[in-house]
């Protein structure tokens, strides 16, 4: 079975996230055990008593311990990847997944990403709306109409009928007026702590360039699918090019899964927590089946679950 994965990001962590895959599985434990992090990654993770886990230097590293502890899980069960892609954050997940570094390498990194974006967001009066049934090219125009007031980008295409604009708080919010006006259903402020995925984010990119230099990247065993491509890389770039441009640049999600479903996949797994991307699969390729997986029961249930999917195709 050719099975894609898809690796929630940023915004879908809460307290409690991984405690029962810690508490069954070994190889879920041995990825918490060993990060290198100078928090304590099981408290945050799993009780967040002091309100950590959606400060995003907290969020990156939470999250992709998640990620790699349950790839890690499923392997072991032999389920893997042929091809892997993730939302922003999502991604180093994916990379992981392919053999492009271990888990502990990918927490530290994520560690470092999480820090360097927020000091970039610091001290600025940023926004990002998420914007409801409006088509690309109307909200472009609101964008560059809305640039007088500052920078105001499409930092987000997540599937059909949902984008995220994100910039300077004054230049989004004359963006989501002109969107209204040229027909978009709703625009949600969304709660996160930056202008992320925006050229205000170049600072960030700065410091992974860097950064980047100290770390030995592998070569990708499966197709890795980029968010700043929407497809996978050709031998013109690097993949620590693309994550420098990744972190200030437009997330391309929709074209990603598209991408993904053109590759043959039998089914999305969604590695969570939460079930936004499925959501989106279901907007974007609705022809290709989707399962979320986030904790120790759905875990157990998958290898039944794709059975039964496959099954169902053969029939």
């Amino acid at each position: 079975m050719k099975l894609g994965f898809l690796f929630a990001g940023q915004g879908s962590q809460h307290a409690g996230m991984g405690a029962d895959l810690y508490e069954q599985y070994p190889a879920f434990r041995a990825v918490y055990d060993s990060a290198e992090v100078d928090f304590d990654l099981k408290e945050v993770s799993f009780t967040d008593s002091q309100g950590l886990i959606n400060q995003t230097r907290y969020t990156q590293p939470c999250m992709v311990a998640f990620a790699a502890g349950l790839t890690a899980v499923l392997r072991e069960k032999g389920i893997v990847p042929s091809v892997a892609a993730g939302l922003s954050l999502g991604e180093y997940s994916a990379l992981h997944a392919a053999g492009v570094f271990d888990a502990a390498t990918a927490v530290k990194l994520v560690a470092f990403r999480g820090k360097a974006m927020e000091e970039a967001a610091a001290g600025r009066e940023s926004a990002m709306m998420a914007v409801l049934n409006l088509d690309r090219a109307p909200l472009q125009d609101a964008c560059d109409a809305a640039s007088d007031l500052g920078c105001v980008v499409i930092c987000n295409y997540n599937c059909p009928g949902q984008l995220v604009i994100g910039g300077e708080k004054a230049a989004v919010e004359k963006a989501a007026a002109l969107a209204k006006e040229k027909g978009a259903r709703r625009c949600l402020p969304l709660k996160v702590s930056g202008p992320f995925h925006t050229p205000l984010m170049a600072p960030a990119g700065d410091a992974l360039k860097a950064y980047f230099e100290t770390v030995s990247f592998a070569q990708p065993h499966i197709p890795v699918i980029f968010n700043c491509l929407g497809t996978v890389k050709d031998d013109t770039v690097t993949i620590p090019e693309l994550l420098v441009r990744q972190v200030q640049s437009s997330v391309y999600m929709e074209d990603s899964i598209r991408s993904m479903a053109a590759m043959g996949v039998d089914a999305i797994v969604e590695i969570g927590p939460g079930k936004a991307l499925s959501g989106f699969v279901k907007k974007t390729a609705p022809e290709v089946p989707v399962v979320a997986v986030e904790t120790a029961a759905d875990v157990e249930a998958l290898p039944q679950t794709l059975e039964g999917l496959m099954k169902k195709e053969d029939a």
